[in-house]
């Protein structure tokens, strides 16, 4: 098998757009842009593919993910080369994406049947007569907006887990990555026989609206706040539940106990891997006071040579969206103007396709370099006198999506005092490698969960089923049901659940 990376084709009269490198503006593929009608018509296939896919066993399914797993696995240097050249990220951060995608598929695969199988639940001693049970059945065709900055971790943590718990999957890619999309369904395709299980619609947002828009049972969207709320208003006309991840502004908090070496090094990861194009990343840093000047010589020291560019020795990418630029550039001037002192980078980091990495100290907390989303590779580090300060500095903004904590005695009970959806402590970004956790966040980052089990459910419906065993010692469903039976059931209440404790 082999898959093809040909987008679908596309008919003279079809309105087409190009993915570009964003390090070179080469011209990497043309895709036609898809409307409505065509959009309708894939969610259409996808309902018929459906009938198939989701009678299979959870067994039956899990063979054919598994097999998609070893599929991308084996050419994950043909993948990892085209997100490098749709997003411009290096090869090495390509790859590695992939290779987390390529486990949330395996787990999400074998562990499907167990979460969402049929299982047996108490019935009480008032519904004693009844065999009671629950089960997750797939909700039928799941529609998934993804995003350009991981254009396959991201999504895979809704389409994997959708497909596993037996829903057909329509795949709306962002517009810079829609190869890396395209790649994944015809890879998909030929492990299904062809079949429309997972299918791509490419364009530009008027599809992805559209997407909203058609009878599709459930959207999965990862994007920006403003475009969330637009995808919503459109899934409200039917009433299509939606799952929404929409960034964050997270922190990494530095303790005075901390190891300072490893807490310098993932605050640097987290700030400037990916050029900073992370939604979990790193963009605000809160140190102890205590160990404020050795912890900025420890990061300034890790940052020497670290840079941004094309030729080999660069660790550090492009900017994949161009108008990405203009936002970071004022970030920067914003914090500057209003006080913040300039570590590294400044506002001459800010290049017409790449950003030098960028440390501010000192940065007003009501500046944009602290309050919005900014997408590059800058840090803002500021010092905090406690833990508590720092606590509350970080859960001082609207989103609520991830962070890190660095601290020897205390860091799980700083990180649980932490609004977000999930903290890593002595780590950074260690819980999106963990299938089994939930993946998603609070407030203005969003709502819903992908991955582990919570993912897997997400992409259901709860059925419960009671099967009555005998006959019931007192029939409370019926007409016939006279005042003696309503005593017992007075007396049977009141010692189940009166207690021993009244209102006075």
């Amino acid at each position: 098998m082999t898959a093809t990376l040909e987008p679908i084709a596309a008919s003279d009269a079809t309105e087409t757009f190009d993915s570009l490198d964003p390090a070179t503006g080469d011209l990497v593929g043309t895709h036609p842009v898809m409307g409505a009608d065509e959009v309708d018509a894939a969610v259409a296939r996808a309902r018929d593919a459906v009938d198939w896919w989701g009678n299979l066993s959870f067994d039956e399914r899990a063979d054919f993910l598994l097999t998609w797993r070893s599929v991308i696995t084996r050419r994950i240097a043909q993948l990892a080369d085209l997100s490098h050249r749709e997003t411009g990220k290096p090869h090495g951060d390509a790859q590695l994406e992939i290779v987390l995608a390529i486990d949330h598929i395996a787990w999400a695969a074998k562990n499907a049947k167990k979460v969402l199988g049929a299982r047996k639940v108490s019935s009480g001693l008032l519904m004693a007569n009844q065999s009671a049970t629950v089960a997750y059945h797939p909700l039928g065709v799941v529609g998934v907006i993804g995003p350009w900055n991981y254009p396959v971790f991201t999504p895979m943590g809704s389409i994997a887990y959708a497909l596993a718990a037996g829903n057909a999957v329509v795949f709306k890619p962002s517009e810079y990555t829609p190869g890396v999309g395209q790649w994944l369904a015809d890879s998909f395709r030929e492990v299904v026989h062809g079949r429309d299980v997972l299918q791509v619609v490419t364009g530009l947002g008027d599809t992805g609206n559209a997407l909203c828009r058609a009878r599709i049972d459930k959207l999965a969207f990862t994007g920006s706040g403003r475009t969330g709320k637009k995808v919503m208003a459109a899934c409200a006309e039917n009433l299509t539940p939606v799952v929404i991840e929409a960034g964050g502004k997270d922190s990494l908090i530095v303790d005075e106990d901390a190891d300072l070496a490893k807490a310098a090094e993932a605050a640097l990861w987290g700030g400037m891997a990916n050029a900073g194009q992370t939604c979990i990343g790193t963009e605000r840093v809160y140190v102890h006071e205590n160990v404020f000047d050795a912890f900025m010589t420890e990061i300034l020291g890790q940052a020497e040579g670290l840079r941004a560019g094309t030729d080999s020795g660069a660790k550090i990418g492009p900017i994949t969206m161009p108008s990405q630029l203009g936002v970071i550039r004022s970030h920067i001037d914003d914090a500057i103007a209003k006080g913040a002192r300039v570590a590294l980078g400044g506002p001459d980091a800010v290049g017409e396709r790449f950003v030098q990495p960028t440390i501010l100290t000192h940065v007003p907390e009501d500046s944009t370099e602290i309050t919005e989303e900014t997408f590059g590779p800058t840090l803002a580090i500021n010092p905090v006198a406690s833990m508590d300060e720092a606590v509350r500095l970080t859960n001082a903004t609207e989103y609520g999506l991830a962070g890190a904590v660095f601290s020897k005695a205390n860091g799980l009970s700083i990180a649980r005092r932490i609004r977000s959806g999930m903290t890593s402590v002595n780590s950074v970004i260690a819980f999106a490698a963990v299938p089994g956790l939930p993946f998603g966040g609070v407030g203005q980052s969003g709502f819903g969960r992908i991955h582990g089990p919570d993912g897997l459910r997400e992409f259901t419906y709860a059925k419960a089923i009671t099967r009555q065993k005998f006959a019931p010692v007192m029939n409370l469903t019926s007409f016939a049901r006279d005042a003696a039976t309503d005593g017992k059931v007075a007396q049977l209440i009141t010692l189940l659940h009166g207690g021993k404790q009244t209102l006075r």
